[in-house]
């Protein structure tokens, strides 16, 4: 991480059929080799298959995924005296949600499947119903900084 300055945040455009920067944020996820449109099909297809699954809107089930996902504290290794403590850190918003979506993207990759589309709606739907691996993560998550409450007070 640079010293001297920090980067400036990027402009997020919408996605051009939902108009949602999530779905725009979870393309940036998926996206591979740089082939965008092709990630852009995937995320469509997915969210057909969820309009299919669940009868309601994908988009209100993704952001429920995203809310039932993300976390609220985490821990950061913090080096003092020689020796790193697990600090406690409470999570922005901004980052919380991308922490979310990394999440959801990684299990859906790991997820046993035929195609992309489906495995990420699965995990989707999984989120969103508070079960699956990345909601397993984020409790795994809140476990650790709970453990490591202690060294709360190294916070900078």
């Amino acid at each position: 991480m640079s010293r001297r300055n920090t980067a400036n945040k990027r402009i997020l455009y919408p996605d051009p059929i939902y108009n949602s920067k999530i779905i725009s944020m979870l393309t940036v996820r998926i996206l591979k080799h740089g082939k965008k449109g092709l990630a852009q099909k995937m995320i469509y297809k997915s969210l057909d298959l969820i309009k299919n699954k669940t009868q309601q809107d994908p988009l209100e089930i993704l952001e429920k995924a995203i809310r039932n996902t993300t976390p609220l504290v985490e821990v950061k290794a913090r080096r003092i005296g020689g020796s790193t403590y697990q600090v406690p850190m409470e999570v922005r918003a901004y980052r919380g949600t991308n922490l979310a979506l990394r999440w959801i993207t990684k299990f859906a990759i790991q997820r046993a499947g035929n195609n992309m589309a489906t495995k990420l709606a699965n995990e989707i739907i999984d989120a969103s119903n508070e079960s699956g691996n990345a909601i397993r993560k984020r409790e795994e998550t809140h476990r650790m900084a709970e453990a490591n409450k202690a060294f709360a007070h190294y916070r900078y």
